[in-house]
């Protein structure tokens, strides 16, 4: 029998909750360093599986599957794809660094490693499980921990934020949950063995009415995750509220849980009420994009310009998604690493201001590059990262994104487009005003610049963001294949058909033929 590493990936994180609620209480200064410790495990498991990953195979890859409940159809089916291979390393990769950065979180410091490890644990479930009812209870669990580091660690209105946050993603959750069990008892039906198993369901028939609603049903629980225009109102004071480390993790990680289970399952669960939908989801795709830009323009908290970034460039990760194109689904693939690694430094470098500081407010910085060099430059690094520009990870995700759309979506690519300016006009005004010029405030004139940890944090973060801007052949060799199957299973069950190579190969005078 093959080493079931994926299972051990998923239950790392949770065995070293345990260890660390294990230690005893007079020793507080090892909760930290320990649950530090322990998260490179995960880490270490997931750069194996990057590196010995088939890249010409899109199929699922070191499956594991057991049967846990016979008479539920439930069993522990786990397996990983191009598409979750790179959600996992991202995964693993912030949460050391969300705990690292966390060196000043002093009430309940054992509680706060272990609901971190627990949130970690959540995440890799819902990217390798492979039954739906595995999958959505990983997709609930995550909810607890998130809760728990909003309301307990966070700031003043952390508890409106927490409580906010709960109800809009469990209301989303529980009408999943209904279309999970609808379908598991249609399965049930049609074969005389219920089954929760993402395979099986691929073979499910359905009437065209039954899947309007099935994909209704999931699209509204990922589009509150995501988060989407209109259902985005939590997430600005999910993050405003959120200590570091859980800025990082929910920017990073938990808002991919939508845009993944967009990919993953309406996509290929439901592909002809997918086709028939593209049109309602590219507008709100391209409505977040714009709205959340302008929005992120005015704000005069820079932590809350993040979070509106965040609504747009999400936005940018859909509209790729629903071109459905190759380039269109690769490039929001690629997207959701890129996004977790620039926003997520973002905050990290708003965190470390407000350690300082004690202040977010724009207004109340200044000059800050005539004391804090190291810092600056890593900001700027991070914003040109996000905004797009070519060389860094930004760039690469962005461009598919546009060129995929434009060949099915022509008009919402073209307005789509605005968002990359509006980025560089939120992110580069807000650089030089807290940056440039002389130092009017006295309160910054003695600020001490960043230390080695918070290098060693940034410095990883960075890395990755230049890897992926110059060569993005690492990321796409992976995703591509997978990609590719989604398509082809949309193909195979509607009259879609993807278009090869598009308009935009016309136009540069490139042969379809060549």
């Amino acid at each position: 029998m093959d080493f079931p590493i994926l299972s051990v990936l998923v239950l790392l994180p949770f065995a070293a909750a345990v260890i660390v609620g294990l230690l005893p209480s007079r020793r507080k200064e090892l909760y930290l360093p320990v649950g530090i410790a322990l998260s490179f495990l995960p880490l270490a498991a997931s750069i194996w599986l990057f590196a010995v990953f088939k890249t010409g195979e899109g199929a699922f890859q070191f499956v594991e599957k057991t049967t846990w409940y016979a008479p539920w159809g439930v069993s522990w089916h786990l397996g990983v794809d191009g598409i979750s291979l790179l959600m996992l390393v991202l995964t693993t990769i912030l949460v050391p660094i969300s705990l690292a950065a966390s060196t000043t979180i002093s009430k309940r410091p054992k509680q706060f490693v272990v609901f971190n490890l627990l949130l970690e644990g959540g995440l890799l479930g819902v990217f390798l499980s492979l039954d739906l009812f595995m999958f959505f209870v990983f997709f609930e669990v995550i909810l607890v921990p998130m809760y728990f580091i909003i309301g307990v660690w966070g700031s003043d209105r952390r508890i409106y934020a927490a409580i906010k946050f709960f109800i809009f993603t469990a209301f989303g959750s529980a009408l999943m949950l209904a279309g999970i069990i609808a379908m598991a008892l249609m399965y049930g039906r049609q074969t005389g063995q219920i089954s929760f198993d993402y395979l099986d369901m691929l073979n499910l028939q359905m009437s065209y009415q039954t899947e309007l609603w099935l994909f209704a049903a999931f699209a509204l629980a990922f589009a509150i995750k995501v988060p989407m225009f209109p259902l985005h109102t939590w997430l600005p004071d999910a993050h405003v509220e959120a200590p570091t480390a859980g800025s990082v993790m929910l920017a990073g990680v938990l808002l991919k849980m939508g845009t993944y289970g967009l990919l993953r399952f309406n996509l290929m669960l439901f592909p002809r009420a997918t086709v028939d939908a593209v049109p309602i989801l590219a507008v709100l795709a391209v409505i977040g994009i714009v709205y959340g830009a302008a929005v992120a323009i005015v704000q005069p908290d820079l932590k809350k310009l993040v979070a509106y970034s965040s609504v747009s460039h999400l936005g940018f990760i859909v509209l790729g998604i629903f071109a459905l194109t190759s380039q269109g689904l690769q490039g929001g693939v690629v997207q959701m690493i890129n996004h977790g690694l620039s926003t997520g430094a973002l905050f990290l470098l708003v965190g470390m201001i407000y350690e300082r500081r004690h202040t977010k407010k724009i207004a109340d910085f200044g000059g800050l590059a005539n004391v804090m060099p190291l810092y600056a430059g890593f900001f700027l690094f991070t914003a040109l990262a996000s905004i797009g520009l070519p060389g860094l990870n930004g760039f690469i995700g962005e461009f598919l994104v546009l060129i995929g759309s434009f060949v099915t979506l022509k008009w919402f690519a073209i307005v789509a487009a605005s968002g990359v300016v509006l980025a560089a006009v939120y992110l580069l005004w807000a650089y030089e005003r807290v940056f440039t010029g002389p130092v009017h405030n006295p309160a910054n004139e003695k600020l001490l610049d960043l230390n080695a940890r918070e290098i060693t944090m940034l410095g990883v973060l960075a890395a990755f963001m230049l890897l992926l801007g110059l060569y993005p052949k690492i990321a796409l060799d992976r995703i591509a294949p997978s990609t590719e199957l989604v398509l082809d299973r949309i193909e195979a069950t509607t009259t879609y058909e993807v278009p090869y190579p598009g308009r935009i190969a016309d136009i540069v005078g490139v042969s379809a033929h060549e």
